[in-house]
C-alpha cells in the first residue's frame, strides 16, 4: 500500500478515467437513484426553523439524552429532538399549544429539580423557515448562473455545462444522504450546501485549466487524440485533488465523528455531515462525471472526430507505450536501402580493422 501511495505522490501512477466513464456513469445513475428514492419515500427532516415548533432550553448537567426525552414525551410532546450545546439543553419539539407547553415546563422543572422561570421557551414559525428556504434557492440560482457566465467566459459552454452537471450529482447525493440518515435540515446544513458548491467548483476548475492548456497544443499533426490529452491532464492534478480532499476533510471528520459524539456539538452535525458527504463526493465528480463529460461532448466535435481518425488509422497514439517491430520482407525501399547502407557501412568498417 505504500508503494501505491509512492507512486501517486510522484505522480507515477496513470488512472484510465476517461476511458472508464461508462463505469463511472453507471455508479452515478445509482447513487442517483438512490438518493432520489430517499427523497420521495423518506423525505427531508426538516428542522424546527422551517416546519416551526417550540425550542425549550435548560440546564441539567446531570441529565441524559434518555432521560430528557423521556421527560418530554411523557409530558406530551411527541416529535423530541434533543442535544446539548454549552448552555445547556436544547430540546425541539412540534408546535404546542399554551397549556401543554406549560406543562412541559413543569415536568423538566420537577424532573430535573429546577425552578419554572429557568426552562425558557422560544416559539418559532414556519413562515421564517420559509423565507430561508426561498432565499437560499434564490441563492442557488444565482450561483449557478455566476458559473455558467464564468465558465463560459473563461473556458467554454462545454465546460461550463459539465461542471453545473457535476454540483447538480453533488447536491442530489449530498440531500439523499441525509433524506436515508435521518439528519436534521437546519440553516447551517444550507450553509454547508453552499459550501460544498464552491468546494466541488474550485476542484472542477482546477481540473478543466489543465485540460484547456494541454488540449490547445492538439492539431492535425497530434499524435494524442482529446480524449487520450485530456486524461493526461486529469492525472497530473490527481495528486493535487487527493490532497486538497483530504487536507480539508481531516478537521470536518473530526467535527462530524469526535465533536458530535464525545462532546455533544449538536449544532454543528448538520452542517458537517453535508461538508463530509459534500466533500467525497465533489472530489469523485470532478475526476469522474465532469470530465468525463466534457470528453463525451467535445469529441463529438468534427476536428476531435478527424483527429480519432487520423490517429486510429496510424495504429494508435504514441501517448501509449511503443514496441519497435523488425523490418519484414517486402518493407518499403527506403527501409531496405537504409537497411543496405548500415550493413555496408558495417562491411568496411570490418574491412579497415582487418588491415590496420
Amino acid at each position: 500500500m505504500s508503494g501505491i501511495a509512492r507512486r501517486l505522490y510522484r505522480g507515477e501512477v496513470d488512472v484510465d478515467f476517461v476511458g472508464r466513464k461508462k463505469l463511472w456513469y453507471t455508479l452515478s445513475a445509482i447513487l442517483l437513484v438512490i438518493s432520489i428514492a430517499g427523497l420521495v419515500f423518506n423525505g427531508l427532516n426538516l428542522g424546527v426553523e422551517f416546519k416551526g415548533g417550540s425550542v425549550f432550553s435548560f440546564k441539567a448537567p446531570a441529565a441524559n439524552i434518555e432521560q430528557v426525552r423521556a421527560t418530554f414525551t411523557d409530558a406530551g410532546a411527541h416529535q423530541v429532538i434533543a442535544q446539548t450545546t454549552q448552555n445547556g439543553w436544547r430540546v425541539t419539539t412540534e408546535s404546542l399549544p399554551a397549556d401543554q407547553v406549560t406543562a412541559v415546563q413543569k415536568a423538566v422543572a420537577t424532573e430535573f429539580k429546577l425552578p419554572a422561570d429557568q426552562v425558557n421557551l422560544q416559539v418559532i414559525g414556519a413562515s421564517w423557515g420559509g423565507q430561508v428556504a426561498n432565499k437560499a434557492v434564490i441563492g442557488l440560482i444565482v450561483f449557478m448562473l455566476a458559473i455558467i457566465l464564468y465558465l463560459t467566459m473563461a473556458f467554454e459552454w462545454k465546460m461550463a455545462l459539465a461542471a453545473v452537471v457535476a454540483l447538480l450529482h453533488d447536491l442530489v447525493i449530498t440531500a439523499g444522504v441525509y433524506a436515508w440518515s435521518g439528519f436534521e435540515v437546519t440553516p447551517a446544513t444550507l450553509l454547508g450546501f453552499l459550501t460544498i458548491l464552491g468546494y466541488s467548483l474550485y476542484d472542477a476548475v482546477v481540473v478543466f485549466d489543465m485540460i484547456k492548456e494541454v488540449t490547445a497544443k492538439l492539431g492535425t499533426t497530434s499524435k494524442l487524440t482529446y480524449t487520450e490529452a485530456a486524461n493526461n491532464a486529469l492525472n497530473h492534478t490527481l495528486i493535487r485533488s487527493l490532497n486538497t480532499t483530504l487536507v480539508a476533510i481531516l478537521p470536518v471528520a473530526a467535527i462530524l465523528f469526535i465533536g458530535t459524539t464525545l462532546f455533544g456539538a449538536g449544532t454543528l452535525k448538520d452542517l458537517s455531515l453535508s461538508l463530509f458527504v459534500g466533500m467525497i463526493v465533489g472530489t469523485y465528480s470532478s475526476l469522474c462525471v465532469a470530465t468525463p463529460l466534457l470528453v463525451t461532448l467535445k469529441e463529438r466535435e468534427p476536428r476531435y472526430q478527424a483527429l480519432a481518425r487520423r490517429i486510429a488509422s496510424h495504429g494508435g497514439s504514441s501517448g501509449i507505450k511503443t514496441v519497435r517491430q523488425p523490418v519484414p520482407a517486402g518493407a518499403s525501399n527506403g527501409a531496405s536501402n537504409g537497411a543496405a547502407t548500415a550493413t555496408g557501412r558495417a562491411a568496411t568498417a570490418g574491412d579497415k580493422r582487418k588491415k590496420k
